[in-house]
C-alpha cells in the first residue's frame, strides 16, 4: 500500500502522523511511504531521517494526497484540505466528527473511509489510540490552568500549591477517566486540594485507593457540581462519551457560582465541550473570558508538546496502521472488531452510530457495506 503523511495545518499543530521509526516498520513490511517536505520538523524529525527510514519526500500536500492510498494524520482535515481527499482513500487520524457536520458531509460526498483513532476500542472496552493523547491533555490541563490563574493572564492570582502559611488552590475535575486521572496526578503532585466528580462508583473507589484518600471523590450530579464550582479556582472538564458530542454539564448560569478570575480548562472541546460557554480556541489565541471566568478551550492541546505527543501516539497507532496496510481496510476490519469501531464513514455513509445520532443523520452498519 502507498501511505501518505502530510504536514498538519491546524494552528500551531506541530505533531506529525508518523515518526521515522514507524516509516521504517512499514517500509520493511513492503509498503511505500511518502512524506510532505518538512512535515516532521515541528516534532524534531528531519526529512533526512525520513529518507533514511525509506520514505520519499514530496514537495506539497497535494502530491502526498494524490499518491497516498492511506493518509495518516494527527488531526482532522481542515477546509483547506478537503479538496485533496478522493473516493476510496483511507483517512487514518483523529476525526472527532460529532460536532463537525461539515467535515462529515465532505467525507460522505467524497466517499472517504474515515477511520477515527478516538473510536477504536480494545478487548477491555478502552480506547487505546485516544489514551496517549488523553494522558498528555490531562497532565497539561493542570499546567495550563495554573498558568492562567496568574494575575497577568486574567486569573485570580492563585498559586495552586500554596506556600507555608497560605492554603493551596482548589482544583475540581469533572470526570475520572484517563484525562481526569492524569489531571489528578499532576494537581495532587502540585499539592493542590483536588476534588473529582465521577458517575461510576467503582472508578471513585479506584481513585480513592490510588491516592490513599488524599483526593475528594464526589458522585457526579448537579448538586455536588454546583457546590464544587463555588470553591474551585481551576475547573477541568474531562468528560467523554466515545464518538458522541460531550454533554453540556455546566450552563452559563452556573458560571455565576464561580469566583472572579477562576479558570476553566475544557479538555472535551474536541467533542464539542462539556461547558455551555465553550468554543474552540487555538494555541495562538487560547483563552477568552465569560462572566469573569477565564476559559482555555484549545482543541489540540497535545500539539504544544509535539515530540512527546507524536512518539506516544505512534506507539499506539503503528500496529493498526500496519494491519490496515498489510490486509487492506476491508479485510482488516473483518478480522478485527475493535478496529471496525473506528470506521466513522465509508462509501458515502456514516458508520459510527454516536456520530449519526449527534448530527441527527442516517446511520448505516458497516457490516451491510462490506
Amino acid at each position: 500500500m502507498k501511505i501518505g503523511v502530510p504536514k498538519e495545518l491546524k494552528d500551531r499543530e506541530y505533531r506529525v502522523g508518523m515518526t521515522p521509526a514507524s516509516v521504517h516498520t512499514l517500509v520493511a513490511a513492503g509498503h511505500d511511504v511518502v512524506v510532505e517536505l518538512d512535515a516532521g520538523l515541528g516534532s524534531g524529525f528531519t526529512d533526512e531521517e525520513y529518507e533514511q527510514a525509506g520514505a520519499s519526500i514530496l514537495p506539497t500536500a497535494d502530491a502526498v494526497y494524490a499518491a497516498g492510498e492511506m493518509i495518516i494524520k494527527v488531526k482532522e482535515p481542515i477546509e483547506a484540505e478537503y479538496h485533496r481527499m478522493r473516493e476510496g482513500q483511507i483517512l487514518f487520524t483523529y476525526l472527532h466528527l460529532a460536532p463537525l457536520p461539515g467535515l462529515t458531509k465532505v467525507l460522505q460526498e467524497r466517499k472517504v473511509a474515515g477511520v477515527a483513532y478516538e473510536t477504536i476500542t480494545d478487548a477491555r472496552g478502552g480506547l487505546p489510540l485516544l489514551t496517549p493523547m488523553s494522558e498528555v491533555a490531562g497532565r497539561m490541563s493542570v499546567l495550563v490552568g495554573s498558568t492562567y490563574l496568574q494575575r497577568a493572564y486574567g486569573g485570580r492570582g492563585i498559586l495552586i500549591s500554596g506556600v507555608p502559611g497560605v492554603p493551596p488552590g482548589d482544583v475540581v475535575i469533572i470526570g475520572g477517566g484517563i484525562v481526569g486521572l492524569n489531571a489528578i496526578h499532576i494537581a495532587h503532585g502540585m499539592r493542590s486540594r483536588v476534588t473529582v466528580l465521577e458517575a461510576n462508583p467503582d472508578r471513585m473507589r479506584y481513585i480513592d485507593d490510588t491516592f490513599h484518600g488524599a483526593v475528594t471523590t464526589l458522585a457526579s450530579n448537579r448538586f455536588n457540581l454546583e457546590a464544587a464550582m463555588a470553591r474551585a479556582d481551576l475547573l477541568i472538564g474531562a468528560v467523554l462519551i466515545p464518538g458522541a458530542a460531550a454533554p453540556k454539564l455546566v450552563t452559563r448560569e452556573m458560571l455565576k457560582l464561580m469566583k472572579p478570575g477562576a479558570v476553566i480548562v475544557d479538555v472535551a472541546v474536541d467533542q464539542g465541550g462539556c461547558f455551555e460557554t465553550t468554543r474552540p480556541t487555538t494555541h495562538s489565541d487560547p483563552v477568552f473570558e465569560v462572566d469573569g471566568v477565564v476559559h482555555y478551550c484549545v482543541a489540540n492541546m497535545p500539539g504544544a508538546v509535539p515530540r512527546t505527543s507524536t512518539l506516544a501516539l505512534n506507539n499506539a497507532t503503528l500496529p493498526l496502521a500496519t494491519k490496515i496496510a498489510n490486509l487492506g481496510l476491508e479485510q482488516a476490519v473483518k478480522s478485527d472488531p475493535h478496529l471496525r469501531q473506528g470506521v466513522n464513514t465509508y462509501a458515502g455513509h456514516i458508520t459510527c452510530k454516536p456520530v449519526a445520532e449527534s448530527q441527527n443523520r442516517p446511520y448505516t452498519d458497516l457490516a451491510e457495506l462490506l
